[in-house]
């Protein structure tokens, strides 16, 4: 099954380039992603057979993130179906600057949909690490051409960017594999594989300064692609000019991929006795991803790009928890989990107001209670959620990873922390407030409807994100613990 999970979602991607028929096509994307959320979820109930000599398994870091993956796209696939079909076939005016566009063809986003969750599969399941830069470096190729769906001048600017800035990171952790392999390079001959658990079983032979070489190579490399400061400017544009369902894939589950390359190495480094040598450079990224985000948050005049910003920020979260160490860990996958769905769930609503209002300027939403009350009542609960208010499970990890901070005597640093998650929340409460309330414009007319499935995926994400805050099952408790005693924490 463990290959499964990567090829059939790839040859139903196939199957999209050839398929003449919207609907059959649709279909298909539909049925692949319950495919996938099937077999992940057997995957919880017994683990697959590790294929391909142990190159791909699935370990229990790797299966958050596979779950993340799966969730998300079946919440995006369902939204699709309504997006796809309010989408135009030819010509079309651009609502910001007034030129005439047309959308890539159907085929071409339906199949690099499937193709970019098929390479985020392996990427989740991937233990060695030169298929894991060929994984990170597919998602990079299969969801290029879903940010220039849209094929206007913005998005054509946007996807070159996240290329050329995402080819650079690329490049810098292919170096980082390089410096990994001389570590793992005996001086008589011979060499260890680079399979995370060989690495690990041999880490006392792995050749230290080598070792934190390729450390710094992987966290530079694969940061980029994270999104962490300064390297993050590729991101506010992608996430911007996507079609919000994309956008809810970017930043929900593909940024987690980059930083689960990230952990692997982390894992290696703390099995051979350096796991301090990073964590100052966690801590250090995190901050400034922090910092970075609440500067450009304030006064944002794009809701999308405050997602986006809000993007950064919580990457930065993530790389602070892995920085404290010990219940920071814990606390970091945990939000993982918790940013994805909130984030997944806020993009989705970003679209029904961008379908509604037709800009993407705060300055001209007004009133979306009144407007569109159940995009409303979903737009205010992920303001709150994303900015980590109680009871949403966002509120828990985040605290996790500030308790973490006292406990290890990093005072400075919490309050630092506590200073910038209430800058943030300053911030992003006098832009959604003000779109959310008020009086909508006149020619928008009267209150109306929205279809359920604009409604129910970013709906059932919340509600999920919700219940982490109040309940955590106890299997998903032990994985998430697991996850962080392997990475090094508690």
């Amino acid at each position: 099954m463990t290959l499964a999970l990567v090829l059939i979602p790839a040859a139903a991607a196939l199957a999209c380039f050839v398929i003449r028929y919207d609907a059959l096509r649709r279909a298909l994307l539909v049925a692949t992603a319950l495919a996938h959320l099937a077999m992940t979820a057997a995957s919880w109930m017994k683990r697959p057979v590790p294929a391909l000599g142990g190159w791909l398994a699935v370990d229990a870091g790797g299966l958050v993130f596979l779950s993340i993956t799966s969730v998300l796209f079946l919440a995006s696939a369902l939204y699709a179906l309504g997006y796809l079909k309010r989408e135009p076939h030819g010509e079309r005016k651009d609502f910001e600057e007034g030129v005439l566009f047309t959308n890539a063809p159907e085929a071409v986003f339906t199949g690099c949909l499937l193709f970019f969750l098929a390479t985020m599969t392996l990427v989740t399941i991937s233990q060695h690490f030169g298929l894991l830069w060929v994984a990170v470096e597919a998602t990079t190729l299969a969801s290029a051409p879903l940010i220039y769906f849209h094929r206007h001048d913005r998005s054509l600017e946007a996807t070159w960017k996240y290329l050329l800035l995402c080819s650079v990171g690329i490049a810098l952790a292919l170096l980082g594999n390089f410096f990994l392999t001389v570590a793992a390079s005996a001086p008589g001959g011979g060499s260890i594989p680079l399979v995370v658990a060989d690495l690990m079983a041999q880490a006392g032979k792995l050749n230290v300064p080598w070792l934190k070489a390729a450390f710094v190579l992987l966290l530079i490399g694969y940061g980029t692609k994270m999104g962490l400061a300064p390297m993050h400017t590729w991101l506010p544009d992608a996430h911007s000019e996507s079609p919000s369902l994309v956008s809810a894939l970017l930043s929900g589950a593909l940024l987690n991929c980059a930083f689960l390359g990230i952990l692997r190495i982390q894992q290696v480094c703390s099995a051979a006795g350096i796991e301090a040598f990073g964590r100052e450079a966690f801590i250090a990224f995190g901050l400034v991803s922090m910092a970075v985000a609440a500067v450009f948050i304030i006064a944002q005049t794009d809701f999308k790009r405050m997602l986006a910003y809000s993007s950064v920020e919580h990457m930065g979260i993530l790389s602070l928890g892995v920085g404290l160490g010990g219940d920071g860990i814990f606390g970091a996958v945990f939000h993982a989990v918790n940013h994805s769905l909130t984030k997944g769930m806020l993009f989705l609503v970003a679209g029904n107001l961008l379908t509604v209002y037709a800009t993407k300027s705060t300055a001209r939403v007004r009133g979306i209670l009144q407007l569109v009350p159940a995009s409303g009542v979903l737009w205010v609960a992920g303001f709150l959620s994303i900015t980590g208010a109680p009871p949403f499970g966002t509120f828990v990890s985040e605290f996790i990873i500030l308790k973490a901070a006292f406990d290890k005597g990093y005072t400075v640093v919490a309050v630092t922390y506590l200073l910038l998650l209430s800058t943030i929340f300053a911030g992003m409460a006098a832009i959604v407030i003000r779109m959310a309330q008020g009086k909508a414009p006149e020619d928008q007319g009267p209150s109306r409807a929205e279809p359920l499935l604009a409604l129910v995926p970013a709906a059932a994400l919340g509600a999920f994100v919700l219940m982490l805050g109040l309940y955590l099952p106890p299997f998903l408790g032990r994985t998430l613990h697991e996850a962080a005693i392997m990475l090094g924490g508690s």
